[in-house]
């Protein structure tokens, strides 16, 4: 029996700022990770993070530590036993949960804890994450479900019938990914940080190298907007998809107003075309680039989507046709479950919001898993791809052809490399000093 002794967590940082890497119409940082590490009295060490953007990353890790108590001392067996009740000891704290609830830094840390666990499950069983869920038994996946606040959309019942289905032709689906790995998109080609030659030069290079969608930062002045997704477009031609992503900066007036002018040059979806929180807004905006594209765009958003309840009103209100989940947003893998079935009952496709520190790495276990198990089609599945700091992970992500390939070490792809955390350890590590 298998109990955690430790809970070790580390401020990992990376000054990916001064070359304008990940920046956007808002953000301008340094890609940072919480990240924690579970020991145990025998076997394998959990991993998991939750990624910030630098400053304030001293902040969740201070509540990973206010929640650790939760986790240390536990064994895996009685976590996996009541999944939900061990997710309600960090979600439901009587004292924490007041910083939440169930949102913002506090549930960022939930995450990293959660994953963490996952990943020491996962790694226990031998099996990558993606087939250690895709082979569990439907009522351990019902059982790991928080249902509370969303049986409106979505019961126990409906999941399970769902997850049943899943196992309907799960091996022939199997054998397509490890022909032809998993859709994905890059989002390297177009930071808004990125001057127009470079703009041009890697957008070339992801084409020549088989990547047939790309997405772009938008929400500067508009004509450098609609200049840089011309540069883009002339690059990648006429068929292949082009994703525009403006990180929140718009009002939904103004996102309309925005769309009107981008619709030039076809874009697949518009992203985070205003506030997180404006399920609404969404929807009004939704409904505009319908009638603008006649139905080829759509709004997509989810990467700062605080919880299941968020995603449930999207997709209640009709203001999403893509779900961009992420893995540690949300608080880890129970949540992502709930959010995964919902998407599956209400027929729109999940695709992950990746980049960041491991996000690539987290996330492709949750598409193949929704794949393979949930969702069980390709139609208008991708998962994100950015190129950045995937070296620091000891079983990084692999792509082939614009392609994401299984991978196949037991875990969450979430443990990072003892030198980095020692190089980039946050104020103390080289990089820092």
């Amino acid at each position: 029996m298998t109990t955690i002794t430790d809970v070790r967590v580390h401020d990992v940082r990376f000054p990916t700022a001064a070359s304008g890497d990940g920046s956007d119409a808002i953000n301008r940082g340094d890609y940072s990770a919480t990240y924690v590490e579970l020991t145990t009295d025998s076997g394998p060490t959990g991993a998991g993070f939750t990624f910030t953007n630098g400053r304030g990353n001293e902040i969740t890790c201070a509540a990973v530590r206010a929640l650790a108590h939760h986790v240390h001392g536990r064994t895996v067996a009685e976590i996996a036993a009541e999944p939900v009740a061990f997710w309600r000891s960090l979600t439901a704290d009587v004292q924490l949960r007041w910083l939440g609830p169930e949102k913002g830094v506090i549930h960022m840390a939930t995450g990293a804890l959660v994953n963490a666990v996952w990943d020491l499950r996962a790694k226990l069983a031998g099996k990558p994450m993606w087939r250690f869920l895709a082979e569990l038994p439907t009522d351990d996946l019902v059982a790991s479900v928080d249902f509370h606040h969303i049986t409106d959309a979505l019961t126990a019942d409906e999941a399970a019938a769902i997850l049943d289905k899943g196992r309907d032709g799960l091996a022939d689906r199997l054998a397509t990914l490890e022909r032809d790995g998993f859709p994905s998109y890059t989002t390297s080609v177009g930071w808004l940080g990125y001057l127009d030659d470079k703009v041009r030069a890697l957008t070339r290079a992801a084409y020549a190298d088989g990547w047939r969608a790309v997405k772009m930062k938008v929400g500067g002045p508009l004509d450098d907007d609609l200049r840089r997704a011309r540069i883009i477009r002339a690059e990648i031609g006429p068929d292949a998809l082009l994703m525009m992503d403006a990180n929140q900066v718009w009002d939904v007036d103004q996102a309309i107003t925005a769309m009107t002018a981008l619709a030039e040059v076809d874009p697949y979806w518009i992203e985070e075309p205003t506030h997180a929180d404006d399920v609404l807004g969404h929807a009004r905006i939704a409904r505009a680039v319908t009638e603008l594209t006649g139905g080829r765009c759509r709004v997509a958003t989810g990467e700062v989507a605080a919880n299941r309840v968020i995603f449930k009103q999207l997709l209640q209100a009709e203001a999403i046709g893509v779900m961009q989940v992420d893995a540690c947003r949300v608080g880890g893998v129970d949540e992502v479950l709930a959010e995964l079935l919902m998407a599956a009952k209400f027929g729109v496709p999940v695709c992950p919001h990746a980049g960041g520190v491991g996000l690539c790495e987290y996330v492709q276990h949750l598409a193949i898993f929704d794949y393979l198990r949930v969702g069980a089609g390709l139609d208008g599945r991708m998962v994100e791809y950015v190129d950045h700091l995937h070296e620091h992970f000891v079983d990084p992500v692999r792509t082939r052809g614009g392609r994401y390939l299984l991978p196949t070490a037991p875990g969450y792809s979430s443990t990072m490399r003892p030198e980095s955390i020692a190089e980039f350890r946050f104020p103390d590590g080289p990089a820092w000093r």
